[in-house]
């Protein structure tokens, strides 16, 4: 039998196979569910990373939302970048985005290493809130101005 994580990543992974975003309310779902909301989280967190080719977006309030993109990078940067940058990135989603972006060989080694240092240094005083939002702006512009250069 499948416990209640299952059943959450299975009704998303359904939802996804039909479109590439899917927008949803945690409240909402977890009401399907009859779960805490933190359950839903915990699902989104473990099942749906990055790594994993998902991009979660997330605002909080009352007319909150989560947006799930299933992506599947192509070797055009700037289109990914444009499509499917989140508006924050933690530090921890920088180095796996990188990493994924080497490994797809979209970008080389030595620039995943320059962009993840440049995100450490320079942003480690900020407020989390903050930083994780100049930090998604900043990883985009600079693998952009990267890629305009190769070009």
């Amino acid at each position: 039998m499948s416990n209640l994580a299952d059943l959450i990543e299975q009704y998303l992974r359904t939802a996804l196979a039909q479109q590439n975003i899917v927008e949803l309310q945690r409240r909402e779902l977890a009401k399907m569910f009859r779960c805490a909301p933190s359950q839903i989280n915990y699902v989104l967190e473990t099942r749906f990373t990055l790594d994993q080719g998902f991009i979660i977006e997330s605002k909080r309030g009352g007319g909150g939302y989560i947006r799930i993109t299933h992506s599947q990078i192509p070797l055009n940067l700037p289109e990914v970048l444009d499509e499917l940058m989140p508006e924050m990135l933690r530090q921890e989603e920088v180095e796996v985005l990188l990493n994924r972006l080497v490994s797809k060989e979209v970008i080389r080694s030595e620039i995943a290493q320059l962009v993840l240092v440049l995100t450490e240094r320079e942003l480690a005083d900020l407020p989390d809130d903050y930083a994780n939002e100049f930090r998604a702006k900043f990883v985009k512009t600079i693998l952009m101005a990267l890629v305009s250069i190769n070009e």
